[in-house]
């Protein structure tokens, strides 16, 4: 019984990854190839070749990306932008809506943005009780002004789910920054600890020493 354990544990130490990776894969790829829906009927190319090719619509979302993306880095195509902007917050509903996801896009993928830049380590949900969060700025608006500061906008993600968590807003000295990358800190996070940045060397060591009382170096 102890060999079939252990055989079993094998195995799904194996195939797990393998199979939330295709999974994830394969929605990401049946997610993009609606985005064929807005060719023609007669462009379809399940039209066009008899059958299916999954990932056709993938490339057609590159390619608009691309075309989107050379069109608005010109004066031409900022303005379109920027009129476009304009008609959207004349919405009422719209308005709302929109402003907000385009402000948090903004800050996300603007090359001189801040946002998910730098991990740190906080004292979260109480004193003496760490975790991994992600600096998305200073915190603005009437917030500010009954704050102190030098207080920073973290966000704590939830493991192993990172896309939910908390907002909170502490003192820059009560952040820790860290020197491991974003994309280590939230593999960190989903592997609840398990994928310890610089390998199982570190973690050993690391381990020991506090174990020990002892630095490692």
């Amino acid at each position: 019984m102890a060999a079939i354990r252990k055989w079993l544990l094998a195995g799904l130490l194996v195939i797990v990854p393998v199979a939330i990776t295709i999974w994830v894969l394969d929605w990401i790829v049946s997610t993009l190839d609606k985005t064929l829906l807005i060719l023609p009927e007669s462009w379809q190319p399940d039209r066009i070749l008899g059958f299916h090719v999954p990932g056709f619509g993938v490339l057609l979302a590159l390619a608009v990306l691309l075309v989107v993306g050379a069109t608005t880095s010109n004066f031409l195509g900022r303005k379109l932008v920027d009129w476009w902007d304009l008609l959207l917050h004349r919405i009422p509903v719209v308005r709302s809506i929109y402003s907000g996801v385009k402000q948090v896009s903004d800050t996300l993928f603007s090359e001189n943005g801040n946002a998910f830049r730098t991990a740190v380590l906080l004292q979260w949900p109480r004193e003496g009780v760490w975790t991994i969060g992600f600096v998305t700025g200073t915190p603005g608006g009437d917030a500010a002004t009954h704050l102190p500061h030098d207080c920073l906008s973290v966000y704590v993600p939830t493991t192993p789910n990172p896309t939910g968590g908390y907002f909170v807003m502490l003192r820059k000295s009560d952040c820790i920054e860290l020197k491991m990358s974003v994309d280590e800190a939230f593999k960190y996070v989903v592997s609840m600890g398990v994928v310890v940045p610089g390998g199982p060397g570190e973690a050993v060591a690391g381990a020991r020493s506090r174990l020990t009382g002892t630095q490692a170096f």
